[in-house]
């Protein structure tokens, strides 16, 4: 008998056999891996997202598109009309089957309304779903756009005109509006719409306010004019037009803030008042610091600029009460206090070397001089080994220091009953002592009996002769000898 394969599913999409390993299910369908995807889209598909339609997959989008219900409140949300088929979608290459819906989409027919109970625009019934109310009359979505220019209208930009109908904005306000001068695009622009037959746009002339001229000391203080209500600033009690008031100077035009009324009667901004009016000298600018020089000659200048003296014995003061250093009178602003004494800030240096003190540095001399630390110690301090730079031996009378001490003490007499040090010999303190196996050493003998290595708790090892020593030097003489026991494993030492 023959051998006849095993019959294996048919994948709809490429028409070859489907095996379990790469099977998908959907619609009672098996389909390739590669295959399941959308067939508009190509989007790669899952369970979740799968539907299939007459033996072709789509995704939930492009299945509403192709087999989903057309009209408003089926698109992108509810209220949208959408008619996308997925037309832009489609392949386009030559022998691809276009996989194009046949529906065809008969032209919507609007139900017409009695007179008066429809749409104002088009005339038809308008449903619930697509009206919008202006002004107690409902009217179709489509149809609720400005009757000028078309744009499409809600209730914020809605301006119903005279005639019944309905305008955004702009086109309400060039129609209807009122026409002239600040009635435009912004206030102070022509509104000339109302002009396009060829009538010129009314001229508006300035008019001179110093013509009519007012008894004397009642007009406007600049030039002389009577001043009426609709153009009158007050200011301190006198009527100004509103044209005249400006800064003298500058000619800034003014308000209630920033006005300054001059001592000659005349009103200014509050630069130009400061100025002229205002005090000059240092810090009377821009900033503190700043010279104002404003209105000032050069002689007025140099008399008021300041200058440093840096004599400090100009001023003598009474004996016993100024500075120490000087003897001038030491004003608060430049005083220094020490033990008392009030010092010029340029005098508070130190009588030796110069240097500039402060309230940490200072040291009071019994000279009644003021020193730094470093030569106060040279000139009063302490004299001998360990006092000065240490550790310096300072000598002040030119003995110079021995070449070599001695480093192991010979003081006192040895002891012969074992308690002394088991170097030397003599007597041991408790503040130089170092105990190793119930034996005292001196600190500067408690050092390796070899190579005189300085020893401490850590590679201290006792000699079986009495003796202390290093690590290296114990095992030299003391530790195992041969292979092994060298400098490294595998070493032979016969030292």
């Amino acid at each position: 008998m023959p051998f006849k394969p095993v019959e294996h599913p048919k994948c709809p999409k490429c028409g070859k056999s489907v095996y379990a390993a790469e099977e998908r299910v959907a619609g009672g369908l098996k389909w390739h891996k590669t295959c399941f995807k959308c067939g508009l889209c190509n989007k790669a598909l899952d369970s979740t997202n799968c539907a299939e339609h007459e033996r072709e997959l789509y995704c939930k989008v492009c299945h509403g598109r192709k087999f989903g219900p057309k009209g408003y409140g089926f698109g992108g949300g509810a209220g949208c009309l959408s008619m996308d088929q997925g037309e832009h979608l489609q392949a386009k290459n030559e022998g691809e089957f276009s996989r194009g819906s046949n529906a065809i989409l008969e032209p919507r027919a609007i139900a017409k309304a009695p007179e008066g109970e429809g749409c104002p625009r088009c005339g038809g019934y308008v449903y619930a779903a697509e009206q919008m109310l202006a002004r107690g009359r409902q009217w179709h979505r489509e149809c609720f756009k400005c009757a000028n220019c078309a744009k499409r209208l809600d209730s914020v930009n809605c301006c119903e005109g005279p005639d019944k109908d309905i305008y955004c904005k702009v086109c309400y306000g060039k129609r209807f509006g009122p026409k002239g001068y600040g009635y435009g695009q912004g206030g102070g622009a022509l509104q000339s719409d109302c002009y396009a037959n060829g009538d010129a746009a009314p001229r508006t002339t300035v008019i001179d306010t110093a013509i009519i001229k007012a008894p004397p000391g009642k007009g406007c203080p600049r030039c002389g004019g009577v001043v009426f209500a609709a153009e009158q600033v007050l200011a301190k009690g006198r009527e100004w037009h509103r044209k005249c008031y400006k800064c003298r100077d500058c000619t800034k035009t003014l308000d209630s803030i920033i006005a300054c009324d001059g001592p000659d009667r005349d009103v200014y901004c509050k630069t130009c008042y400061g100025k002229k009016w205002g005090p000059h000298g240092y810090g009377f600018a821009c900033g503190s610091g700043f010279l104002q020089t404003d209105g000032l000659t050069e002689e007025e200048i140099s008399a008021s600029r300041p200058y440093y003296n840096p004599d400090t014995t100009s001023i003598k003061a009474p004996a016993g009460q100024g500075c120490p250093r000087c003897g001038g009178m030491v004003f608060a602003a430049e005083q220094q206090l020490a033990k008392g004494t009030m010092w010029h800030k340029k005098c508070f240096n130190c009588a030796e070397c110069h240097r500039p003190l402060d309230s940490m540095l200072a040291c009071d001399g019994p000279d009644k001089e003021i020193h730094c630390r470093a030569c106060y110690g040279k000139l009063f301090g302490p004299k001998g080994f360990g006092f000065g730079h240490k550790p310096t031996l300072v000598s002040t009378n030119g003995d110079h220091a021995p070449s070599y001490i001695d480093a192991k003490p010979q003081v006192g007499q040895k002891r012969n009953d074992g308690h002394g040090c088991s170097r030397c010999g003599y007597p041991v303190y408790a503040a130089e002592q170092m105990i190793s196996k119930n034996r005292v050493w001196h600190k500067r003998c408690f050092s390796c009996g070899e190579c005189n290595r300085s020893l401490d708790s850590t590679n201290l090892n006792d000699g079986p002769d009495g003796d202390i020593y290093c690590r290296g030097c114990y095992n030299r003489n003391f530790g195992p000898k041969g292979v092994g026991f060298g400098m490294g494993a595998g070493t032979l030492t016969m030292a």
